[in-house]
């Protein structure tokens, strides 16, 4: 059995001429019926937990839905697979924190549509047929948190939204594909990982602001965030490298004792500590500042946020 859990997004949206333009208005089984056959020999039991854009899910609905997933998978009855249908902009979040803190035994696929069932080229019931396919194929045991789009399987901990409206919106900068769907067959590229470390954390209560400095920047939002913020997430440029008049703010946040993550501006590729100048990205490293790593910004806030949550340092070690 897989377990659909319909929460809203695009691939649940129409057009609506009376409020201008898309809404949410299908629930699962509205949304099945429309797909029409999705391909399996798995029955598929539909729950409609939410039916929400994406951006409308705050931290504590998201954890709330972390929780009933980890609920589904470690019930007696757990199904061989869940689909969890999303919204598109914030799908990587909630791919993100199912991968880091729910076990991966069960696999997880996170799927939607960049179109409307309106649209003439609705994009959702073959990313559905998709996600389906790889929940229910014995291959997926084990990999925990997946984005199944436009052909492409992505591991939950690299995936990100790149383009804001192309059907093939998602890839992972930082790590190669995990898979595709071949005339609607799964095929993964790299095995499993089981055993992978998870995060202890129990919420998202603990807020982390994300600074994006700009050029000639004197610090000064990240002061503003430093009284109501736990911790921060720097956008630099490049390698990591902020104007000079920044670094008295950043070293204030460090002086508190509160954690500063070193994110880039760029898409791809990670900050680095060659550049020494000052605000450079080796100087802000060598005064504490942790880098990101290979995360984009975005997933960078939720690690440092999950973290903080688990008493952990950035990344998942001991404190």
């Amino acid at each position: 059995m897989i377990h659909l859990l319909a929460t809203g997004g695009t691939i649940a949206m129409q057009q609506d001429p009376a409020a201008g333009g898309n809404v949410p208005a299908l629930g699962g089984q509205a949304m099945l019926d429309l797909v029409g056959s999705l391909g399996t020999e798995h029955e598929v039991r539909v729950e409609d937990w939410e039916r929400l854009p994406g951006v409308h899910r705050g931290p504590v609905e998201l954890w709330a839905l972390r929780d009933r997933v980890a609920a589904i998978v470690s019930a007696p009855d757990a199904p061989v697979g869940v689909v969890i249908t999303h919204g598109t902009d914030t799908l990587e979040e909630t791919a993100y924190l199912i991968a880091r803190t729910v076990p991966p035994q069960v696999p997880v696929v996170l799927t939607g549509s960049m179109r409307t069932s309106s649209d003439l080229h609705w994009d959702g019931p073959r990313n559905l047929r998709d996600a389906v396919a790889v929940a229910g194929h014995p291959g997926a045991r084990g990999r925990g948190a997946m984005v199944v789009f436009a052909g492409g399987i992505v591991d939950g901990r690299d995936v990100t939204k790149l383009d804001a409206f192309a059907t093939d919106a998602f890839g992972s900068p930082h790590a190669p594909l995990l898979g595709a769907v071949e005339s609607g067959v799964p095929r993964f590229f790299r095995a499993a990982d089981p055993d992978r470390p998870l995060l202890p954390a129990t919420d998202l209560a603990r807020p982390v602001a994300v600074v994006s400095l700009i050029l000639g920047d004197d610090g000064g939002l990240v002061d503003c965030a430093r009284d109501r913020f736990d911790g921060l997430v720097i956008e630099g440029f490049g390698r990591g490298n902020v104007p000079p008049g920044a670094v008295a703010s950043i070293q204030r946040w460090l002086d508190a004792g509160k954690p500063v993550v070193l994110a880039s501006r760029c898409p791809y590729g990670e900050v680095g500590g060659e550049y020494a100048f000052e605000g450079g990205g080796g100087q802000l490293l060598r005064l504490g500042v942790v880098p990101a790593g290979r995360r984009p910004t975005s997933l960078a806030r939720l690690e440092l946020a999950l973290c903080l949550s688990a008493g952990m340092r950035y990344g998942g070690s001991p404190a």
